[in-house]
């Protein structure tokens, strides 16, 4: 059965943790894998936290911008609050059973956990965007 063409346009950004325990690395790897699989685009918070303008810019106007957090520290959420960036989805791993240790070693299984958490956060709100693309690919789900 075909699936038609989604009902939004709206662009996908997401931003992730990438802390140095196996959340944070799960996080980053989650938003690494849907971006290649071309659901959304993954953005750097970093430059975001460093308050670099055209980066902030970019991030305000996001049309859906999801953060994907390893634990309750929820360094991206704070981040995006302290550079004034409305946040539409949020994810936490802590949240999905996803015990933080200092291992670093990921299994593909809470990777793939992972991902399909932020697209369930995204609520529908899918974009499909092929990898040599830019902002404005099409949209399937």
């Amino acid at each position: 059965m075909t699936q038609e063409c989604c009902t939004t346009n709206k662009e996908i950004m997401m931003v992730a943790c990438s802390g140095a325990s196996n959340v944070g690395q799960l996080s980053n790897q989650a938003a690494v894998e849907l971006t290649r699989e071309g659901f959304g685009k993954m953005f750097c918070l970093a430059a975001v936290g460093a308050h670099l303008g055209s980066f902030v810019q970019a991030a305000k106007k996001a049309q859906h911008l999801v953060a994907i957090d390893g634990c309750p520290v929820a360094c991206a959420k704070h981040l995006l609050q302290h550079a004034e960036v409305p946040l539409h989805a949020y994810v936490v791993l802590y949240d999905l059973g996803i015990e933080k240790t200092g291992n670093t070693v990921l299994t593909n299984e809470e990777v793939e956990k992972v991902k399909a958490a932020v697209k369930e956060a995204c609520n529908g709100h899918m974009m499909t965007v092929p990898v040599h693309a830019g902002p404005s690919a099409s949209c399937c789900g």
